[in-house]
């Protein structure tokens, strides 16, 4: 079950239905299936906290992901902050639903075992980004 709430701001207007069909799609796609997937939508000052919290880091980000899954299904939360979701858009040029829906499943690729920090893994994070976004 994937579910969809907000701390500080509306929900974004997605498609929940079709958003949650294409998360499975992208998940099947590494042989995955999704469990309990919690997403949460809030502000900066939320998402500094949780990063503050949890990961003891002392700044702003698009998307924190908690990982709870169980060998090949997908459990987690993710927190995403649309504050920096839409900097971000605006920064790199990008329409803002666009860049949310490309940070909704950028935590679904890490749950899937994707990583972004080390050397080269951030283009290959984006490469499957783009695959997945072309799924939508």
């Amino acid at each position: 079950m994937i579910t969809y709430s907000a701390e500080n701001v509306k929900l974004p207007k997605i498609k929940r239905r079709e958003t949650t069909a294409w998360i499975r799609r992208v998940a099947a796609s590494y042989g995955k299936r999704v469990g309990e997937v919690g997403y949460l939508f809030c502000d900066d000052e939320h998402i500094l906290a949780v990063n503050r919290e949890y990961l003891g880091h002392d700044y702003y980000t698009d998307i924190i992901t908690f990982d709870y899954d169980e060998g090949d299904v997908l459990n987690g939360d993710l927190v995403i902050s649309l504050d920096t979701v839409r900097s971000n858009a605006e920064l790199f040029k990008k329409e803002y639903d666009e860049e949310l829906y490309r940070v909704i499943i950028h935590g679904i690729l890490h749950l899937c075992g994707l990583n972004d920090k080390g050397p080269g893994e951030r283009e290959l994070m984006e490469a499957a980004e783009n695959k997945a976004l072309a799924l939508r």
